[in-house]
């Protein structure tokens, strides 16, 4: 897992969205961004956490912050998640999961009582000037939205 902690810099990356081209972290300095990788499109936990950022937009508008899910699925499967869902902010594509890994998203878990290599969700909070202000692994898909709106304040 990344040794990424609270008070580095968030390493920037550019990734292909399903919306609106590439985006570069970067190139979003001056807002807060919520960073948050997820196993797989369209799967029970990944489509209630998404849903719960897509509900809360008008309060992370409030804090003047973006949203970027990001998973290892295709752009053409991110699409069919958008549409399906109604999501109102850009899902990134990372196939070979180096962001992924930079942000100690992708690793060794445990499922089912077995250890294996895998997405570990993750959600990143980061300031207006790229740096990371929370850093939290393994969070559970209800309520993470909550916690991530409540570390913009």
């Amino acid at each position: 897992m990344s040794q990424l902690n609270a008070g580095d810099p968030a390493p920037d990356f550019t990734l292909a969205s399903d919306a609106d081209g590439d985006i570069t972290l970067s190139s979003l300095r001056g807002r807060k961004v919520i960073l948050y990788f997820y196993p797989k499109d369209n799967t029970p936990g990944c489509t209630v956490q998404a849903c719960d950022f897509r509900d809360r937009a008008a309060v992370l508008a409030d804090s003047d912050a973006v949203v970027l899910g990001v998973s290892k699925d295709s752009l053409a499967s991110h699409g069919k998640f958008r549409s399906k869902f109604d999501l109102n902010f850009p899902l990134l594509s990372d196939p070979d999961l180096t962001v992924h890994t930079q942000y100690g998203a992708y690793g060794e878990k445990t499922m089912y009582g077995k250890k294996v290599m895998g997405v570990i969700r993750t959600t990143v909070v980061i300031d207006a000037d790229g740096v990371v202000s929370s850093i939290k692994h393994n969070v559970r898909s209800k309520g993470s939205v909550d916690r991530a709106i409540a570390l913009l304040k």
